[in-house]
């Protein structure tokens, strides 16, 4: 379990990493965001849809905040058009990620796990624990970039994570476009339950996950 948190921690803070620098830059902020996609929808429906997957591929490099970005699709877009392009956006991203650890991870985790027993405990780790982790990865920013990674480098079968990635993602940005859709500037409640709503029950499914793995190990 151990190189497991090691690898996975060393993507998070390297993910994490970019968030700090962009907040320090004022780049991909909340506010520049919105802006971006108000002048995108001004031109034409197309440009918008184009930024908004373009916004959430870009969280592959540069953490971005992207339940606003698919409640703000949804917002601008309509439903179910807004869930549709987000969608596309996350896959773009994730499976983006999936294929470059898939080709190059191997080197990244035999630098940062120089035992090969290690390196074999903690792909045995992750298929063991993966799935849930996928599942579950839209609790928490960067953790679905750190997951996507992580079943690239452990040579997950491609059609078994887009499975787990489909069963985290479509109802996550199904609730928040619909949730955006039906919002506005002066009635914004919707999206602010749709959000409370969905990482109350992310973050009780990682509290019942991270429960079970510990009478696993100590049984």
């Amino acid at each position: 379990m151990k190189p497991l948190i090691k690898v996975m921690l060393f993507l998070g803070t390297a993910f994490a990493l970019t968030f700090i620098l962009g907040r320090l830059f004022g780049l991909l902020t909340v506010e520049n965001v919105r802006h971006w996609l108000e002048l995108a929808g001004r031109v034409d429906p197309l440009w918008l849809a184009g930024t908004v997957v373009l916004l959430l591929f870009l969280d592959l490099f540069v953490a971005v905040p992207t339940l606003t970005i698919t409640i703000l699709g949804g917002f601008f877009l309509g439903f179910p058009a807004g869930a549709i392009t987000a969608f596309a956006g996350m896959s773009l991203a994730a499976f983006s990620g999936y294929g470059i650890s898939r080709i190059w991870g191997d080197r990244a985790v035999s630098f940062l796990v120089r035992n090969k027993d290690d390196r074999l405990d903690m792909a045995r780790t992750f298929r063991r624990n993966g799935p849930a982790m996928i599942v579950l990865s839209r609790a928490a920013p960067i953790v679905p970039e750190v997951t996507a990674c992580m079943a690239g480098a452990t040579n997950m079968p491609f059609a078994q994570y887009i499975g787990y990635f489909s069963l985290s993602t479509l109802p996550y940005v199904t609730i928040a476009s619909y949730a955006g859709s039906i919002s506005s500037p002066q009635s914004p409640q919707p999206a602010i339950y749709a959000a409370l709503a969905l990482y109350a029950v992310l973050w009780i499914g990682w509290y019942l996950f991270r429960r079970n793995a510990r009478k696993v190990t100590e049984n």
